[in-house]
Formats: structure tokens, sequence, C-alpha cells
């Protein structure tokens, strides 16, 4: 059977059997609910660390050096600012928030550390619990708590919890940090990132009411505030989105149908259409993730693409006189054939994003061509026999057809403005497109220097959310949200947190003569990036154990001293015997942190410069790892999420490779089969290879990077960009006969041109309202992907007539 004979059959079931079709759609639409309430959420970053070796490695590090066959444990760090954190009120309020932490036991607590434990301390080393801290510091003056101050950082260690603008002398401090430690039920993620349901959550979140009813400038930080912060924005990004897309969508829709049973019709098509979506992500069981908060805008575009051309086509033919079953079967069997083209290549855009590494990106890839298909079903069958049976009804009945004209038709504002790409073409096409093409390449070669990135910060709100949000009426208004302020305040006012580490993971023989040589020999010279300590790195492993338990105990200095052959300090014959006498002594449990216990794995920490970037810490860690003569890996946070950075990169060229290629396959395919002239496909591909020119370019211009949401938007280009040039280019071959070129340019400007401007207007505004989300991620992603859309719609009506010009000049259909 032949596409024309297959295209006859689907218009004639729509057309004969439009009450079976409703039917049969109907009940699907019941199945697919089903798995509506099976979805499940997915939030944080740790999701798209998975697979990397860096990850693999953190997570081997993480479980060797971690305590064997014991619940997990967790911190949580209380952050006080005041005008001085180090004066006797201050301490007293600490020393009281720790008590009534220890004090609830759903919290379990099993130790807290602060700057006020340890001043307590200083004045009575006897007080150990909290309870005699705050008598000790009750009875002291603040003379004598001064010195203590003095006396206690005059020691290594509490420095690092002491803001910078610390005194020594004054003994004062701006803010300081307590760190409390919890036993939770093993399931702490072991790798990079945060995740969206840390078992830490609810025990963070209750000590935020716990410290907010003892007063004091005390903030709660800590990875389970983070992912209920992580969950909270999605939400209250959906809840702020959805209701103004609804409306931006409804208003616009309004104006495309000016009726109010089309717009239901249409309305219909487009809940349905993400009920068997979302149904689909629930029976397969796909949680919905950040990623995926961007399919339903892109299915509600494609949507809405579709209902606004079936509507405008069968109008161009009821407005000539034509009965209601014969203009369907002509809009059917037209723009079922454009909707195939469409949903061929915008699946294919769509699903380059499963060439991907990251599984959220191949997730996003799965459910948005699979939604896309399901809009082609909805779109393409569904709404034209509805549409019958509700104009079928109106016949019966009488019911008034509020509107029955076509968008943009010759002599209306719109149609004039539509006709400047025809007189373009008729006066200089090849001008004109040279300049196009010659700007295009510039805008690409240009946007070849995008940045990329990767962090949790760009998953999280604002540090302050915009006034115009903060006034909204609940449930409207957003949350306050601690995270990123807190986070930034840790950067600025504490050295330790504005200092990031990386880890060489060491998976080889630490038995081994040359081991601990091989870590001296690494250390020295370290590159640019790793805080350096004379000529050395800045770092912590073994070897350091070993000096501390050297300097307490004589006879095991004397055994180092006898195996270091050649008296560098570090010891190189039996160095069995020198780790078994560590483990049995008093810093077994020192030592345990950085070599594990069968003496075949190490791990070294080292400290980075504050200034560096993620991408030259990563570089240089890496350098830093191929200089041992050991099997070893660089990891930690940075560099995962560098390495997720490099992936997204990776990621959105291979996507925009794979889309293009497979898509100009697709289209010189379907139109050598539908036209007879594979070159049609060319014609249709050039303004989308120009849409995607621009788009790099632009988005390096405003400083808008690839991340996890913006690297799936060049795929995205092409999947709604073909929507717009393939209505455009499918709607001239049926009208070109080979004779007619500028009159069928100008038939399909005013018939599909119209459609596409409502289309255009509709779904640039129906995503871009993304840009309100309380996410910047979101928001990058929403405005990026409407300027596609704008690109995608003008390069199209204007570009387009152009191109077909020049296509006929050299050839037209006489091409293969």
């Amino acid at each position: 059977m032949d596409h024309d004979a297959i295209v006859e059959q689907i218009a004639g079931i729509v057309s004969q059997r439009s009450r079976t079709v409703i039917l049969v759609f109907l009940v699907i639409t019941l199945l697919m609910s089903a798995g509506l309430g099976n979805v499940s959420t997915e939030t944080g970053t740790s999701q798209f660390s998975e697979g990397t070796d860096a990850e693999a490695a953190l997570q081997d590090v993480n479980r060797e050096f971690g305590p064997a066959f014991a619940a997990d444990e967790g911190t949580t760090q209380l952050i006080q600012v005041s005008e001085n954190a180090l004066s006797k009120p201050a301490l007293l309020t600490m020393l009281r928030t720790q008590q009534r932490l220890e004090d609830r036991t759903e919290l379990r607590v099993t130790a807290t550390r602060s700057a006020a434990s340890t001043i307590a301390t200083t004045l009575d080393p006897s007080a150990r619990s909290v309870a005699d801290q705050i008598r000790t510091v009750e009875r002291a003056t603040p003379k004598q708590i001064d010195a203590a101050v003095r006396t206690a950082t005059a020691q290594p260690g509490l420095t690092g919890i002491l803001s910078t603008d610390f005194n020594r002398e004054s003994a004062t401090a701006g803010a300081t940090i307590a760190v409390i430690t919890h036993e939770v039920p093993a399931g702490l993620a072991s790798g990079a990132g945060t995740s969206g349901d840390s078992p830490l959550q609810s025990i963070q979140l209750e000590t935020q009411r716990v410290v907010a009813a003892g007063g004091g400038d005390i903030r709660v930080f800590g990875s389970g505030i983070i992912s209920a912060e992580f969950a909270s924005v999605i939400f209250d990004s959906l809840i702020l989105v959805i209701p103004a897309a609804i409306l931006l969508i409804v208003t616009f829709l309004i104006y495309a149908y000016r009726d109010p049973l089309d717009l239901a019709v249409g309305l219909l098509a487009l809940v349905m259409t993400i009920v068997w979506t979302f149904g689909f992500m629930g029976l397969a069981g796909i949680p919905f993730t950040q990623m995926l908060t961007a399919v339903p805008p892109l299915l509600l575009a494609v949507g809405i693409d579709f209902g606004i051309h079936s509507v405008n086509r069968y109008r161009e033919e009821r407005v000539t006189g034509v009965g209601i079953a014969e203009s369907m079967n002509v809009m059917t069997r037209q723009l079922i054939v454009a909707f195939f083209i469409v949903t061929g290549s915008t699946v294919i855009g769509f699903a380059a994003n499963l060439t991907s590494s990251l599984p959220p990106l191949r997730d996003f890839g799965l459910i948005a061509a699979i939604g896309i298909i399901f809009t082609f079903l909805i779109f393409g069958i569904f709404l034209p026999a509805l549409k019958l049976e509700v104009d079928r009804y109106r016949e019966r009945t009488g019911f008034p057809a509020f509107a029955s004209a076509p968008i943009g038709r010759e002599g209306s504002v719109l149609g004039s403005a539509l006709d400047v790409g025809v007189l373009i073409a008729r006066r200089g096409p090849r001008i004109f497109l040279a300049v196009l093409l010659v700007s295009g390449l510039a805008a690409g070669a240009y946007g070849t220097g995008i940045d990329t990135s990767f962090s949790e910060e760009d998953f999280l709100p604002p540090e302050e959310v915009p006034d115009y949000l903060a006034s909204l009426p609940e449930p409207f208004a957003p949350e306050t949200y601690t995270v990123t302020r807190d986070l930034n305040f840790l950067e600025a006012e504490f050295e330790s947190a504005a200092r990031d580490s990386v880890t060489v993971y060491v998976s080889d023989s630490m038995r081994r003569d040359t081991a601990l040589q091989s870590i001296e020999h690494a250390n020295r010279d370290p590159p640019d990036a790793i805080l350096q300590d004379g000529r050395q790195a800045a770092a912590t492993s073994i070897i350091d154990v070993i000096d501390d338990y050297r300097a307490a105990d004589p006879q095991f200095d004397a055994l180092v001293e006898r195996n270091d052959r050649n008296d560098d300090g570090v010891p190189d014959d039996d160095l069995t015997t020198i780790y078994d006498e560590l483990f049995a002594s008093p810093y077994a449990s020192q030592a345990s942190q950085y070599l594990t216990e069968d003496y075949r794995s190490a791990r070294i920490v080292y400290d980075t410069e504050a200034e560096s970037s993620q991408k030259a810490i990563s570089a240089d860690a890496k350098t830093l790892a191929d200089q041992y003569r050991l099997s070893a890996t660089a990891t930690g946070q940075i560099v995962v999420f560098q390495a997720v950075s490099d992936t997204i990169l990776d990621s959105a060229v291979r996507s925009l490779a794979v889309a293009l290629g497979f898509t100009a396959i697709f289209l010189l395919f379907i139109y050598r089969v539908l036209e007879g002239s594979a070159t049609l496909g060319i014609v249709n591909l050039v303004p989308i290879v120009l849409t995607v020119s621009f788009i790099i370019g632009t988005m390096r211009a405003l400083g808008i990077p690839f991340n996890a949401m913006t690297a799936t938007v060049l795929s995205i280009a092409i999947g709604l960009g073909i929507d717009y040039s393939a209505h455009m280019t499918h709607r001239f071959a049926d009208e070109y006969d080979g004779s007619n070129l500028h009159d069928a340019l100008d038939e399909t400007v005013f018939g599909t041109g119209g459609a596409l401007t409502g289309s255009m207007l509709t779904t640039a505004t129906g995503i871009g309202v993304l840009v309100i989300a309380v996410t910047p991620i979101l928001g990058q992603f929403g405005f990026v992907t409407g300027i596609a859309i704008v690109y995608s719609y003008l390069t199209s009506v204007l570009v387009l007539p152009s191109v077909v010009v020049v296509w006929e000049s050299v050839g037209g259909l006489s091409l293969p």
C-alpha cells in the first residue's frame, strides 16, 4: 500500500468513523490516567553524576574510608551571626542551642562541636558536657572569656570555624560555625551532589524549628536543607509557571480559534496529550525530574501548533463553501502528511538526547520523543474526528459559529506582514541568503566559545526572590529560601568554606616499598590550582598520620627511621610492619581515614586555591593523579561536577550532530517518497541550520551557558524548528505545480503563515513564561527556548521563500 492510499484510509476513518475514533481515544486516555498516581519525583544533582569515573572513585572513597557496619553519620552546621559571636551572651546562646538539640532524641545527636564548647573547656578542662560548659561560661567574667578566646585560638583547629574578621587581640568575631553530628540509618549518599531524598532532611528541618524557638541569629545549614529546597523550588516554580502558562496559552488560543467550541476541542486535546505522557511515565516507572519540567511546555508547543493548523486549514476549505465532511477530509489528507514529517523530525531531534551519557538527559529525550508521538496521534486523528462531530452538532442544533475565517488571509494586517518574505524572494533572494548565511556562519563560530557549567547552585533559588514574586498571594508566593544565602555567606566569611579540596584515590597495593615515596614525589611542585605549602602540595594523607604518631611515640619514630633508607622522612621499607604498628596504636582511627585496613587503597586530600575555577582545579587534580607511580584517580565533588559539565557540552554537540544528521536523512527520504524530490528536504533544513547558529551566538552574547537544561536547546530548536519549516515546505509542495512559483509562495504564506504566527505567539509565551520560575536554570531554559521558537518562525516565514526561489531556479522539482 503506497502512502497516498494510507493517507486516504486515515482520512476515511476520521470522516466516516469519527465517533468510534473518539471513543477509542477516550478509553486509552482513561487507561493512561491510571499511571498518573505512580509518577514519583527525583530532585537534586546526584542523578547527573552517575556513571562517571570520578563519581565511581568518590563512592569507593566514601565506602572504603567510612565506618564499617555502622549507621551513617551526618552533620548539620549552625551558623551564628552576631556583633561579637565570641561574647559571653553569644557563647551562652550557642551552648543552650546545642543542649536543646542534644535533648531532642528524635534528632539523634551524637556529638556537638563549637567555638563556645572549646572556649568553655579552655576555662575549665573538666567541663565535658554541654550543661557543665554552660555553667562554666555563666560563672566566667568577660575578661576571663576574652583570655580563654586568646588561649584557645592559639591552638590549630578553632580558627577554621571563626569568620575571617576574627581579631585575636580584641577576642571578637562576627560569626562562628558549630557542627552537630547525627546518627542516621544507613542510606546517606556516597557520591557527589545532593539527592532530593536525604535521610537528614527531616532531622534538619526539625533542627531549624528547635533553633528558631530558642532565639538568636543562628542559621541551620546542611544537605537535608538543600534537599528540601530542591524539592520546594520545583513545586514553587510549577505553581507559578503552570497557571501563567495556561492563562497566556488560553488567551492566544482564544484569538487563534475565536470560537468557544473549537477552543474546548483544542484544550481537551492538549490535556489528553499531557495525561498520556505522564501516565506513560507512571506506568514505565520513570520519575519526574528537573529536566522533565521542560516536557509539558514542549508538548503544548507542538500540540498548539497542530491544533491551530488543523482548524485553520479546515476553515480555509469551509469559507469556500465546501461541506463539513469534505473539508475535514481535505484537511486530514494534507495535514496528516505534514504532521508526520514534523513528528518524525521532532522525534529525531528530541531522541538525539538518548546519545548522552547523563541519565536525566536520556530520560528527557525518551519522554519528549514519546510525548511527541502521542501528540501526533491525538491531534492528527482524534482532534479532526472530534471537530467533525462538533460541527455536525452545530449544523443540527443551529449553534452559532463565532469565527470561521482562517488567520492571516491576504488583505489583513498580518497578511501584509507575512508577505515580506515573499517580496524579498521576488527582488533579491540570492543576496539576502548570502548575507544571512555569512551572518549565521559568524554567529555559529562566535557561539563555539560558549561556557559550560554544572553546580548545585544552578538548581537552587536565588539568594533573594524578586519582589514581584514575594508579593504574590498564597499559594503562589514562594517560600522563604535560605540555602543560597547561607552558601554565599559561608564562602564570603569563612576561609575553610571558601577553600575547596580534591581527593586522589589510590587503588593499588600500599605495601610496596615505593608506595609512600610515590605520594611524596607527586606532591612536589604541584600544579597551580593546588594550594602549596612551600614547594609541597597542601595535602593530608597517611604520611601525616605516621608523622603525628612519630612525634608522640619514640619507639614508633625509631621504627620509621630504621626503614627510611634515603633519610627523607618518608619510610620506604617494611611498610607492612609500620602500618601494623600504626593500626594497633591510638592513631588507628585517624589512619583509617587515609588507608584501608587491608593496605590496598589510600586517600590523599588536597586543598585548592580559592581563586581557581572548577575547570582549572579539576584539570590540575587529574594532572596530579597522573604523577603518581600507582594506580590513582582524581575525584571529589569539584572533579565530578566538572566531569558532568564536560559531558553536558559533549552531549549538546553530539545530540546536535545526531539530530541534524538523521533529520537531514529523514527529510531527504520523506520528500523523495512524497514529492519525488529529495532536495526539498534541504530546503526544509536551511532555516533550521540558521536558527541553531543564531541561538548559539545569542546564548554566548547574553552569557547563558550550556547547563543541564540549556544543553537540550539545540536539539529542541531542531525539533520545534522543523515544525515551522516543514509546514511551510509541505504546503508549498502542495500548491506548486511547476509553473506558478510566486502564486504558490503567496498561498503558502497567507494560508500556513497565519497559523504559524498564532502557534509561535502561543508557544513562545507558553514556554517563555518559565522565566518567572524561582529556579534560575528553568528561567534560562524558558528564555532560550522562547528565542529558539521566534528564530524558527522568522527563518521559516522570511528566509524559506528565498530558499525556495533559489531551489526552483536550479531545477526545483526536476531535481532527484
